[in-house]
């Protein structure tokens, strides 16, 4: 079997964190059958990309189950293109990178991979270059149900408003976007999940203060941010549907000593430069399940 190194930043980040690894586990150029199989049942894929300044944008495509299939271990067919008013709508683009996220809310599940988009036209065909699992730390549990997206205007914030604080001060689940920077081997866009308890994340004025709890160790979203500080943010209020998408500069504290919420092994400050919302943008409803065992162990700001 094939497994791929870390890259030159994630294996920094893993020292820096010190949990300094021999090397990656089972992170493959292909998706083996029991991923191919997985994105095929879900509704929606969350994916990072890059503007045409090189920022990461987080984003997310939805359909109808099955609208993602696997025809070989290294290629994914996406029956989908963009929402109208996504501000990341333009980045889906032929020979660009992509990052992917499948994330199952009901099981816990999820898979990651990477790759780059080989066709755009109808929907989105995607040459993969790395694929691996994730442990389901940290995913609150929920139920969907398709609903009419809204069709509001996507609006172009200068800032954080009071509701977009407000949406990240309610949310247990976010999404984040990050590069590797360039010249690094076996590196990429990536598409991660954070989740803890409402309130995990703090928001004051365009600055978000993010704890980073104890994971897979891999460090891949933390050793790309040492190479390129740049990151996509996705927020969703699963109430309203309201989609919320940031970019902004990352610092890390690696050794914070006490600060911060329980359980917070690093800390990471986001200083937002962009910011759009799109109201009932998300076309489901849901119902929630139940916290991560491992969520209830953590704390708030």
């Amino acid at each position: 079997m094939t497994f791929l190194a870390f890259h030159e930043d994630e294996a920094r980040a893993q020292a820096l964190a010190g949990h300094q690894r021999a090397g990656r586990v089972a992170i493959r150029p292909f998706m083996p059958d029991q991923h191919r199989q997985f994105f095929a049942l879900l509704p929606y894929l969350f994916v990072a990309t890059l503007d045409a300044e090189g920022w990461p944008m987080a984003s997310v495509l939805t359909g109808d189950p099955g609208f993602m299939q696997s025809p070989d271990p290294t290629t994914l067919s996406i029956a989908a293109l963009p929402a109208p008013g996504d501000p990341a709508a333009s980045t889906f683009t032929a020979s660009a990178e992509i990052g992917l996220l499948g994330l199952d809310f009901t099981t816990r599940r999820r898979n990651r991979a990477n790759g780059r988009l080989v066709a755009v036209d109808n929907g989105l065909t995607v040459e993969i270059a790395q694929s691996f699992g994730n442990c389901a730390q940290y995913i609150q549990t929920r139920e969907p149900s398709p609903r009419a997206a809204a069709g509001a205007p996507v609006e172009r914030l200068d800032h954080l408003d009071d509701p977009a604080r407000a949406l990240i001060a309610a949310s247990d689940t976010f999404f984040v976007a990050s590069r590797s920077r360039a010249g690094i081997d076996d590196g990429g866009l990536d598409m991660s999940h954070r989740g803890g308890k409402p309130g995990f994340v703090g928001a004051v004025d365009d600055t978000l203060a993010i704890p980073d709890f104890r994971g897979n160790r891999f460090y891949n979203t933390l050793g790309n941010l040492l190479g390129d500080p740049r990151a996509g943010l996705l927020f969703i209020d699963f109430a309203s549907g309201d989609i919320l998408q940031l970019q902004g500069r990352a610092t890390i504290d690696w050794h914070p000593e006490g600060n911060g919420p329980a359980g917070a092994q690093r800390l990471w400050r986001v200083s937002v430069d962009r910011a759009w919302r799109r109201r009932g943008a998300f076309p489901f409803a849901w119902r929630f399940g139940d916290y991560a065992p491992t969520t209830l162990t953590t704390g708030t700001w």
